[in-house]
């Protein structure tokens, strides 16, 4: 199971996957706000999502990264890729991602490929099956990234061992 991560210990990478500009008309005319949506994510399994809304882009994107830090998760990984196949969902986003041979590299699409580089998976393969809406891709993403479980947690909770795990 994807356990939270303490994201002070280590030296973080952050990526803007989208960032949404949004108005609301008032009595005296138009106000802008902006949305960010922000990955982080230290390169060995660990990765975090968060929206942050401001007046002001740089606010929008600096309240983002702290979203995205407390909502740090740690991904099971075997080597470079992922243990198994895995379907995240996520309201009306869809993400199949599957394990590759190495060299494969991330076959994905902008928004699943800045979560999958972050939590540092480099031989995976993606596809979304239904909404493109950035937020409810990357959440799905995510949702698929935590219901990883390796061979070894999977012998765990059935109390057998290793071997008689198939696959």
């Amino acid at each position: 199971m994807a356990q939270k991560f303490n994201p002070a210990e280590v030296e973080l990478t952050e990526k803007l996957v989208s960032l949404n500009r949004v108005s609301k008309t008032v009595k005296g005319g138009r106000i802008s706000r902006f949305a960010a949506l922000m990955v982080v994510g230290d390169g060995a399994g660990h990765v975090g999502v968060g929206l942050g809304k401001a007046a002001e882009v740089p606010e929008a994107i600096r309240k983002g990264i702290e979203d995205a830090k407390k909502n740090m998760i740690t991904v099971a990984l075997k080597g470079t890729t992922i243990p198994h196949e895995v379907i995240g969902v996520y309201g009306a986003g869809k993400v199949l991602i599957k394990p590759a041979a190495l060299g494969t590299g991330i076959i994905a699409g902008g928004k699943v490929r800045a979560v999958l580089e972050a939590a540092g998976i480099s031989n995976v393969r993606a596809k979304c099956l239904r909404s493109n809406n950035p937020t409810n891709v990357v959440k799905a993403t995510m949702e698929g990234l935590k219901e990883l479980r390796t061979a070894q947690e999977v012998a765990n909770i059935r109390n057998i061992p290793v071997e008689q795990i198939k696959g």
